[in-house]
């Protein structure tokens, strides 16, 4: 680690650059509130996003224009919110990257690089939550079971979530999350400080996917455009990462979640 880190912060400097991630944050909330409320709320479930008539139009025209669209719709939506959900998350994070950088000429590139990097990490994941979705979709439609027993799926993916809570997996990712000073000192070498600054952002995205993904995958049962849910998860997931209490957060998380699934069984 380099001598950097034991460097006094520029306080009005760090207070501007976690001030415009908080900012960055909010107009990710605004958008997605005027978007779920607006006309287009529908689109934000990637299934019906060829419902639009230039976008079907455009699909039909070009060699696997669906896919495509599909692909490229779906990753604006999901890095909307992840900006909106996450993003607030890994502001120790950045501040700890702001003290490590201080008094550098380039500090604000490396901290731009540090949320690139976690938004790869994430952007990963919500692609391979979109293959997923669309096989179980494309499964679902041609299985009339589905057709009269739909909730079931929902109930599933409850309980995996919930159960997820309480595996040793969570726990470990969890940890790396919540100690973000030893997490940069770690990576940081000064050799390098952009692909440092990137690799600490994928490393620690890698690490946040791991110990929120299935509370992510939630979304996809309670709808990608319900602003009410996207909220209560992203401040469970916030306070897991950063309060005191969090880590102790996770059972109960998961004890409510299997009892939603629970329910959805009984009343399907």
């Amino acid at each position: 680690m380099s001598s950097a880190v034991l460097q006094r912060p520029n306080a009005p400097r760090v207070s501007i650059a976690l001030a415009l991630i908080a900012g960055l944050s909010l107009l990710a909330w605004a958008a997605l509130a005027a978007w779920s409320a607006g006309p287009y709320a529908r689109y934000l479930d990637h299934g019906r996003w060829t419902d639009l008539p230039l976008l079907g139009a455009w699909c039909a025209a070009v060699p696997q224009g669906e896919v495509v669209a599909a692909i490229l719709f779906h990753s604006g939506a999901w890095l909307l919110m992840i900006t909106a959900m996450m993003l607030p998350t890994v502001l120790p994070l950045i501040g700890v990257v702001m003290r490590v950088a201080s008094g550098r000429r380039d500090a604000g590139l490396l901290v731009g690089l540090v949320v690139v990097g976690y938004a790869l990490a994430w952007s990963g994941f919500g692609l391979l939550a979109l293959a997923l979705d669309s096989l179980v979709r494309s499964g679902a439609a041609q299985s009339a079971w589905f057709a009269t027993h739909g909730a079931l799926l929902g109930a599933a993916v409850l309980a995996i979530a919930g159960g997820f809570q309480f595996s040793s997996l969570k726990y470990r990712c969890l940890d790396r999350c919540r100690t973000p000073f030893g997490f940069v000192s770690e990576r940081w070498h000064g050799r390098n400080a952009a692909g440092d600054a990137l690799r600490i952002g994928l490393a620690h995205g890698v690490f946040c996917v791991g110990c929120c993904w299935a509370l992510m995958l939630v979304m996809f049962v309670v709808g990608m455009s319900n602003l009410a849910w996207m909220l209560l998860l992203a401040a469970l997931m916030a306070a897991e990462k950063n309060l005191p209490i969090g880590r102790r957060l996770a059972a109960p998380v998961g004890i409510v979640l299997i009892g939603c699934a629970v329910v959805l069984v009984v009343t399907a």
